[in-house]
Parts: structure tokens; C-alpha cells; sequence
């Protein structure tokens, strides 16, 4: 994959393959992290679909992939959602997808053409797989462009704006952050665009995640 074609991509898979075969990122910490994530967040853009036990999937999946959770707490609530004759079959693979991988797309993908727009769902699924894909751009970034983080931009304010950003998930404070970015001397335009953009923004964002240190 090129730069060219990763900016481009409107589909998760071929960026996925590239993460994980190319750069091998599914065997650092920090990139099975973040691909737990990009799942979660897959998850979490049909909220409205799911039921109470993907929820809670999603959600422990989510505090694995900080360390908040345990793998015994991640097996139980994977066998919970394969036992479960509360799950339907549409939401099933999702939630056994994040409880137990880091690959939904595809679930997500089709529940959201299902559900959402009956009689369209070519459309719909390409929809989200676009949405998707911008989703795996706002965590990984550009990996043809890595940023290092200048220990002059981490001012209180920053760490603060960036804190509250990722905890709260308070992502509309993201043009804020650049702002304060700038008054400390950012001047990496990569960055400063991202976080002023129109693009979506969940939680492992390359930005924010780039300023607290996570890993």
C-alpha cells in the first residue's frame, strides 16, 4: 500500500492487512491496543443497534485494551455473549468479535446496512465501510509520516486539554487542543489538521494518544 492509497482507502480491510502484515503492528502492545479499539469504536458507531450484552462487550473490550480489565473478565464475558439466547444473531458476532479479536468491521458493516437502510444495502455498507476506514486513520494516523512529539508542546495545558479530551471523550474539544498546541510551539502541521479537521475521533486517536504517552 502506498501513501497515496492509504488516504484514500475507503475500506478497513486492505488497511488492516497492511498494519498488521506489513508493519506488524498486531504484534506490539501498542498496536493490539489500538486495534482493539478501532474494534470497539466499529462497536460503538451502531450503539443504537446493539443490545445490552454487546454493551457490555464492547465495554470490557474497551478496558482490556487499557489494562483495566483482565483476560479472565475478557474470556467471561466472551463465553457470556456465545451463551447468551439474548443476542441475536445480528449483534453475535459483533460482540464475540470484540470480546474475543480485533477484527469487526465486516459485522459492524453489515448490521449497519441491515438495520439501517432496508433495500440499500450496498450503499449502506459502503457507508460504513468508509467510515470505518477514516476510523482507522484517526487512530494509526499516517503511518508514511510518524510524528515525534516535542517535549515543549506537553505544557499543563496541553496535557490537560488532552487528558480531559480522551477520558470524557469529549472529542468537539479536539480545535481547542490545537490551539493549544500552537501556543506551545506545534508547528507540525499533520497534527494541528488533525485535530482542527471534520474527521471522526474516538479514543486511541494518533493525536491524543501521541501527547499523553499512551503505548
Amino acid at each position: 500500500m502506498t501513501e497515496a492509497e492509504w488516504l484514500a482507502c475507503a475500506d478497513p480491510t486492505p488497511m488492516h492487512n497492511f498494519l498488521c502484515l506489513g508493519l506488524k503492528v498486531s504484534r506490539t502492545k501498542l498496536g493490539r491496543r489500538k486495534l482493539r479499539l478501532h474494534a470497539c469504536s466499529c462497536g460503538r458507531r451502531v450503539w443504537h443497534l446493539l443490545n445490552n450484552q454487546s454493551h457490555r462487550a464492547i465495554e470490557v473490550a474497551e478496558r482490556f485494551a487499557e489494562g483495566l480489565a483482565t483476560t479472565t473478565e475478557l474470556e467471561k464475558m466472551w463465553r457470556r455473549v456465545c451463551d447468551s439466547v439474548t443476542c441475536g444473531t445480528a449483534c453475535a458476532p459483533i460482540s464475540v468479535a470484540i470480546a474475543q479479536t480485533a477484527s469487526v468491521g465486516q459485522a459492524v458493516a453489515a448490521l449497519a446496512a441491515v438495520r439501517q437502510r432496508q433495500g440499500k444495502y450496498e450503499e449502506a455498507r459502503c457507508a460504513e465501510n468508509k467510515a470505518q476506514a477514516d476510523l482507522v486513520r484517526d487512530i494509526f494516523g499516517n503511518p508514511f509520516r510518524p510524528v515525534v512529539v516535542d517535549s515543549s508542546w506537553l505544557t499543563s495545558d496541553v496535557l490537560a486539554l488532552a487528558t480531559g479530551v480522551y477520558e470524557g471523550r469529549v472529542f468537539d474539544r479536539m480545535p481547542i487542543l490545537a490551539d493549544a498546541l500552537q501556543d506551545a510551539g506545534c508547528d507540525n502541521e499533520d497534527v494541528l489538521s488533525h485535530c482542527r479537521g471534520d474527521g471522526l475521533h474516538v479514543r486511541g486517536c494518533w493525536v491524543v494518544d501521541l501527547l499523553l504517552g499512551k503505548t
